[in-house]
């Protein structure tokens, strides 16, 4: 039987940039640790097995050493203040389906002769937050009193997502690699990123993350657009990052969320924090943990009782249940992570003929034609 001369090097490397360690892959690839001693060889069909469960592509496999990986676009997240050292295959391929996605809209938007979006790069991190949060918020067309009257966090994120998408944003919010539910992210890891463009600006949320956490990173990479700053983040509403471009969009994306002046007239000085913070966030549609942020930015709080309600709030939540999705409607979903305007877009390009039904099937995430069939019709694009 033939086998590949592969070199040992490469087998590590693809282990260790999976995030799997060798008990785990051991188990479906009984002689790993011979392939990586170099005392055995896998056959060209072990290979490709090997690939698939690491996430690797095939040809990296035949280099003669490992690539140095780089995420594609500028790489905000830190851990205590250090840059993560290597990106997982997931955030890389993540990052380069929407990559490919905004590149076929940004030629769609320009064929269909649609104009550049004003609010890209309009402002400046020196500019001031209030009037940058109002600036948002005022294009959005979505105030504080609308979302107050929202019943839970899903409908508050979604009508948050639905009207950055009316204004031009693709917004696409997704827990999983592409459409493999096998494969799902880490928030952990990146909570989003912005990918500016003045005709196709992209938002990518992590929707493994908590629905609140979600509210708060929507706002985050939206006022990275408003500044034209493509970029990975991974911070919460707690922190004042080191880098001045994700400090000031964290605190953008508070003023956006829950306005300082709307916080002062609320907030109950009397009432427990906890307490308070809780009510807070009911009524902004926030997680605690933000309200409790701006509960100290009022002045209410100091910072040592500040940390000490995070920290407790933050263990409270960590140790609650997680909720088991019952995985919903197919097509609302598949809307979700893809954006309704780019699901739009290709339906009617595919249906015009301007693109084919095999790119439109790729960057929508569907392999079959009734599926395609369906989402138009659920889209509202008439077939004939």
């Amino acid at each position: 039987m033939l086998r590949v001369d592969v070199k040992t090097d490469l087998l590590r490397w693809a282990r260790e940039r999976s995030g799997n360690t060798i008990d785990t892959l051991i188990a479906r690839f009984p002689k790993l640790s011979a392939w990586e001693s170099g005392t055995d060889k896998p056959t060209l069909k072990q290979l490709e097995a090997y690939a698939k469960a690491t996430h690797t592509p095939i040809g990296f496999l035949f280099l003669q050493q490992p690539p140095s990986e780089r995420i594609p676009i500028a790489d905000f997240r830190t851990i205590a203040g250090v840059r993560f050292a290597r990106p997982s295959p997931d955030l890389l391929e993540t990052i380069y389906l929407c990559q490919h996605r905004q590149d076929w809209y940004r030629d769609f938007a320009r064929t269909s002769a649609q104009p550049h979006l004003t609010f890209v790069g309009s402002a400046r991190c020196t500019d001031d937050v209030v009037e940058v949060a109002a600036s948002i918020r005022n294009t959005l067309g979505l105030d504080v009193e609308e979302r107050r009257r929202l019943r839970t966090w899903e409908e508050a994120l979604r009508r948050l997502a639905e009207r950055a998408d009316e204004i031009g944003v693709l917004v696409m919010v997704s827990g999983i690699v592409g459409s493999n539910t096998h494969r799902t992210l880490d928030p952990e890891e990146f909570r989003g990123f912005a990918i500016t463009d003045p005709r196709a600006p992209l938002v990518f949320v992590n929707g493994a993350d908590t629905k609140a956490a979600q509210m708060f990173t929507l706002a985050h990479e939206l006022a990275h657009l408003w500044i034209g700053e493509t970029g990975v983040s991974d911070t919460d509403a707690s922190e004042l990052p080191g880098q001045e471009i994700e400090r000031w969009c964290n605190q953008v994306a508070a003023e956006l969320l829950v306005p300082l002046e709307s916080v002062r007239r609320e907030h109950r000085p009397k009432a427990p924090l906890i307490d308070e913070a809780q009510r807070l966030a009911r009524t902004f549609k926030v997680s605690t943990l933000v309200a409790l942020r701006r509960i100290r930015d009022t002045g209410a709080i100091d910072q040592k009782m500040f940390w000490a309600a995070y920290r407790s709030e933050q263990s409270r939540l960590v140790a609650l249940p997680k909720s088991k999705s019952s995985g919903g409607d197919f097509f609302a979903t598949l809307g979700v992570r893809v954006g309704k305007s780019l699901a739009h877009a290709l339906v009617v390009s595919a249906l015009e003929g301007r693109t084919t039904f095999t790119e439109a099937f790729r960057l929508l995430g569907i392999s079959k034609l009734s599926t395609f069939d369906t989402l138009a019709e659920r889209l509202g694009v008439d077939p004939s």
